[in-house]
């Protein structure tokens, strides 16, 4: 008898994985990097490689940040790499992203606790050459190396909405 209620409770908790992951009609791709020991050295380049499949539609592409309230600074400095499969340089930018209001110190995002959550614009409106693989690489920019209470890092490609 409990094994039939193990193999149903299963089959719920699956279905429900499956419903929710299915909810997001946009994301074409989304991977995070956990940051060793909370944290990101200057050299440590992290790559993502995904599938485009319409290159007849735009993308956005977004950063996905994790970190604890002990972040030593309001603002983290990212610069990205875009390229295509055959290693053309598509696009390349250094960027400012606000973790925290400068003047308050209180975090934006989403938290839990002392975790936060962000998810920051890239690029807008992207419209990749062709379809095939693209791969971006990202490495933090700050001053301080490591940034500490960093936990993870990710890229996030999905379909621009239409208006």
């Amino acid at each position: 008898m409990k094994t039939i209620k193990k193999r149903i409770t299963l089959y719920y908790l699956l279905f429900i994985a499956i419903f929710f992951s299915a909810c997001d009609k946009y994301r074409v791709y989304e991977s995070n990097i956990d940051m060793k020991d909370m944290k990101w050295y200057a050299d440590s380049v992290k790559k993502y490689t995904f599938l485009i499949e319409d290159s007849q539609i735009n993308y956005n592409l977004l950063y996905n940040v994790r970190n604890t309230l002990n972040y030593p600074y309001y603002n983290l400095y990212i610069k990205y790499e875009l390229k295509d499969s055959t290693g053309k340089t598509l696009s390349t930018d250094l960027q400012e992203v606000q973790l925290m209001d400068a003047k308050t110190g209180e975090p934006f995002g989403s938290g839990l606790g002392d975790i936060f959550d962000h998810r920051f614009y890239a690029i807008k409106n992207f419209k990749f050459p062709a379809a095939g693989r693209y791969t971006m690489t990202v490495k933090q920019y700050m001053r301080q190396d490591p940034i500490t209470e960093i936990m993870a890092f990710g890229i996030r490609v999905e379909r621009a909405a239409t208006l």
